[in-house]
């Protein structure tokens, strides 16, 4: 390979790391025997600094470039961040409703009124749909209860009740919570860092 600059970083096909190269796996590296290294990437990537500093970690990561990007959150060198997997809590979720169903009923209480005419205007003694409680008339035997005139008072009202129980309202459950899964398409590569090569001058 030809002379890398130290602390490049590169990806290979292969699973090793070839002479004067490390993987990049977050390794802890002393600093007695890499000074050069250490002075470009101090505790950039962890360590204590003192007598140890660590090599960036690229397992399973996608490197993304530092710097405030427009509308983008400021990456500095070492950032991490991200995630596979994200499930959505409620306050993440679209607006939306569900299919309630009840089940039960409740107790329903009242009065009814029955409608009556309390002139003497009795016409029939067999009740129908268009007759009304009357004052009565008699001939004979027959007393006639029933008047077609049009209803003019009520009688005194009746309670009535209607039993039941208070109904139990669900809400229609959809869903399984998994978490949905936000990699890009990816393909692996072995990344590795030049403990050797030229040392890097700022331009």
């Amino acid at each position: 390979m030809s002379d890398p600059f130290l602390g490049e970083i590169r990806m290979v096909g292969f699973t090793f790391a070839p002479y004067g190269w490390a993987l990049c796996q977050g390794q802890t590296v002393p600093v007695t025997q890499n000074q050069a290294l250490f002075a470009l990437l101090g505790t950039t990537y962890g360590g204590n600094g003192t007598t140890n500093f660590n090599l960036p970690d690229l397992q399973g990561r996608s490197p993304v470039g530092t710097g405030n990007g427009l509308n983008l959150t400021p990456i500095e060198p070492g950032d991490e961040g991200g995630q596979e997997n994200f499930t959505l809590t409620l306050n993440q979720l679209p607006s939306h409703t569900h299919v309630a169903s009840s089940a039960g009923g409740v107790t329903v209480s009242g009065t009814v009124s029955i409608p009556a005419n309390n002139e003497t205007t009795g016409t029939s003694n067999t009740p129908s749909s268009t007759t009304v409680l009357g004052a009565p008339t008699y001939s004979g035997h027959d007393v006639s209860l029933y008047s077609s005139n049009t209803a003019n008072t009520s009688l005194a009202p009746i309670n009535v009740s209607l039993q039941g129980s208070a109904p139990a309202i669900q809400n229609s459950s959809t869903g399984n919570s998994l978490p949905t899964p936000l990699r890009n398409p990816y393909l692996g590569l072995t990344c590795i860092i030049a403990l050797q090569g030229v040392y890097p001058t700022r331009g």
